[in-house]
This record gives C-alpha cells, sequence and structure tokens, in this order.
C-alpha cells in the first residue's frame, strides 16, 4: 500500500504541528528553519510522529525546495491516514 499526501510546509513556526487542511493541502507547521534540509527533516519527523509510523516510512516525492511538497507514505491508505489525522485536523 501506498498513498500520496499534498502539504504545505510552514517553517520557523513557534511549535511542530498539523493545522489543518486549506487548499486540499495538510498545512505541517516545523520549528526549524529551510536550511540544509532542515526542514524538510522535520516534516517527515513530524508526520511520522503523526501518523504513528517510523519516518523510513515517508518520503518527498516532490518540493524538496518548495513550501509545497508531496509526500509519500508505504505500508498504510489514504483512509488509514484521514483516520489517523482526523483527530489532529479541524
Amino acid at each position: 500500500m501506498t498513498a500520496r499526501l499534498a502539504v504545505k510546509v510552514v517553517p520557523r513556526s513557534k511549535r511542530a504541528a498539523i493545522d489543518g487542511l486549506r487548499d486540499g493541502r495538510l498545512i505541517v507547521r516545523v520549528t526549524a528553519p529551510p536550511v540544509d534540509g532542515a526542514a524538510n527533516d522535520a516534516v517527515i519527523e513530524t508526520l511520522a510522529s503523526a501518523l504513528r509510523l517510523p519516518r523510513r516510512a515517508l518520503r518527498i516525492v516532490s518540493g524538496e525546495t518548495s513550501r509545497h511538497k508531496t509526500i509519500e507514505i508505504t505500508s498504510i491508505d489514504a483512509a488509514e491516514i484521514s483516520a489517523r489525522l482526523g483527530q489532529r485536523v479541524s
């Protein structure tokens, strides 16, 4: 099973959090700056924690240098992603 998730990253936030949906993208706030891949690592860490998955199950497939990214998630389907993030996304 593989699913893709469209996200918008907000770097240098006060706290790391999943902050709802906007324009069809999941808003992921991270404290890391967008320097040397730090924000990308923080996005993967934040999403892995929220989904209760190991970091290796997530990877950025597009948008490495953009705030708009597509994350590929293995070993879970879209319905399960929605269920796990449902309580965090309001």
